[in-house]
């Protein structure tokens, strides 16, 4: 039980940074021209918001 609380609260830790590093590379000099040409963020940083809510929200029902 204790090691499944633990593998949750890494999990929350581990999807938080995964979101943070999507976030860093939205404000990059060569996404935000992108983002302004094609009106929407790039697909990497997609992924890394999805990726790490899911993670995040995986580790939220396990740390429960």
């Amino acid at each position: 039980m204790e090691i499944r609380r633990i593998g949750g609260i890494v999990l929350i830790i581990v999807g938080l940074g995964i979101a943070y590093t999507g976030y860093t590379m939205s404000g990059s000099l060569g996404n935000q021209l992108g983002e302004a040409i094609s009106g929407s963020p790039s697909d990497s940083v997609m992924i890394r918001y999805v990726a790490g809510a899911a993670c995040a929200a995986v580790g939220a029902f396990l740390a429960k």
